[in-house]
């Protein structure tokens, strides 16, 4: 008999298992906090554990009987895996439970569609959504997928399930397009920046670890920050002064998780090319969360996976306010350069030190010195001033002139080497 998907609701069984094949095991408390944030109430939560998952319904027969005695006893609407699913496996479990099942990738996909705002953000959800769901089309048209023949049943030649597969493909082709157009505008974007010299600073890390409070604290802004999973999913751009340095650009993303699906970091590629264009990236930690090291790998993995994991970083470890034995400092390398600070976003704690952190890296890229120019090399002059780069200027009792510039050291190199003069003073 055609078995009908039923509405979805809030009232939901979680199921984790415990695969000894898999090298790492997904998170069960990770797991109920992104059901928490899906809007679901867990009414149960099953565990259990397997050497490697069942062909047909991920789970064995009498898991399935208990996931199914659960489902009947709480009367849940839906029931949600902590592991990526089959497009069998979904349509099998929703024939024995009765209910809807969702894998972790569609708990994800869920949550984004919930919480995008911008044009940018509610297509590269769309996006995804459509990629995850072209395999799975099947289920709800299984009465339609034979063509018939006579009088009055020949059709276009296609199924129903043809049909719809070729309008998402149609649909993403259509998104594909629009996502070019947003990724050459922040491109736009980011050269003009690059034309006034303006550093961009990225903002990443794991999920729900302070990014966009920390990004609140530092601009003066109010972008949406709340204590759960993937509240901010639309880059947001603004300026901040730095001390001894100028404005900078700082660039508020969305956060990575473990094992975030190819389909997602794919989908939301316009809004990491901020993170790989970056001049610098601000990693934050919640540095009251256990398992902060193992986060922390995870964010590099996607870094690696995006080609951001070359850009200079600066660990910002969060939430002191929450881990009584630590106050706000800064740690250096063996270079003498910043690479680890404790704040706490929350209170402000460390925000001072923070900014003079993100003055002394951005201005490492930074030539500031005295240049001295004979008259013939009036034509370098203007440039500089051109550029903006000039802070000061004297005229020395022998006709020349001291310029204290401050400029990009690539700029810096490359004029006085169209100049042809050396890169040292001149």
């Amino acid at each position: 008999m055609f078995f009908e998907r039923p509405e979805s609701g809030e009232t939901s069984v979680l199921v984790h298992i415990a695969l000894s094949s898999e090298r790492e095991q997904e998170d069960p408390a990770e797991f109920e906090e992104l059901a928490h944030s899906a809007g679901a109430v867990a009414a149960c939560f099953i565990t259990g554990s397997r050497k490697a998952p069942d062909a047909g319904y991920f789970v064995g027969s009498g898991k399935l009987e208990e996931i199914a005695a659960a489902v009947k006893e709480h009367e849940a609407e839906l029931v949600m895996f902590n592991h990526s699913l089959s497009p069998s496996q979904e349509r099998n479990l929703e024939r024995v439970l009765e209910c809807r099942v969702i894998d972790r990738t569609g708990v994800i996909l869920d949550i984004f569609a919930q919480r995008a705002r911008s044009y940018e953000g509610k297509l590269q959800v769309e996006l995804a959504q459509l990629q995850h769901m072209v395999t799975r089309l099947k289920r709800g048209w299984t009465h339609l997928d034979r063509q018939k023949g006579g009088i009055g049943l020949r059709g276009a030649g296609e199924t129903q399930l043809e049909l719809d597969q070729r309008m998402i493909k149609q649909r993403i082709q259509g998104i594909n397009k629009d996502l070019l157009k947003v990724r050459a505008q922040r491109e736009q974007g980011r050269r003009s920046r690059k034309r006034a010299e303006v550093s961009t600073i990225s903002l990443v890390g794991y999920t729900n670890a302070g990014k966009s409070s920390l990004f609140n604290q530092l601009t003066n802004a109010e972008t949406y920050a709340a204590d759960q999973l993937f509240a901010t999913l639309d880059s947001t751009l603004r300026k901040i002064k730095l001390p001894n340095y100028g404005e900078a650009v700082i660039a508020d993303t969305v956060g990575f998780i473990s094992h975030l699906p190819h389909k997602l970091v794919a989908a939301f590629k316009a809004t990491l090319d901020e993170t790989v264009q970056a001049n610098l990236l601000l990693h934050v930690i919640d540095c009251a969360n256990d398992k902060r090291d193992y986060y922390i790998d995870q964010v590099h993995e996607v870094l690696a996976e995006i080609g951001a994991d070359q850009v200079p970083c600066l660990q910002v470890f969060n939430k002191i306010d929450l881990a009584p034995d630590q106050v706000a400092h800064l740690e250096r390398d063996a270079e003498g350069r910043p690479c680890r600070i404790w704040v706490s976003a929350k209170t402000g704690a460390g925000m001072d030190l923070l900014l003079s952190a993100l003055s002394e890296l951005l201005g490492d890229n930074f030539v500031q010195q005295t240049l001295t120019l004979k008259p013939e090399h009036s034509r370098l002059r203007a440039r500089l001033y051109a550029r903006g780069a000039v802070q000061s200027e004297s005229l020395d009792a022998d006709g020349s002139l001291q310029l204290q510039v401050r400029l990009p050291r690539f700029d810096f190199d490359r004029l006085l080497g169209e100049e042809g003069l050396l890169s040292s003073n001149p």
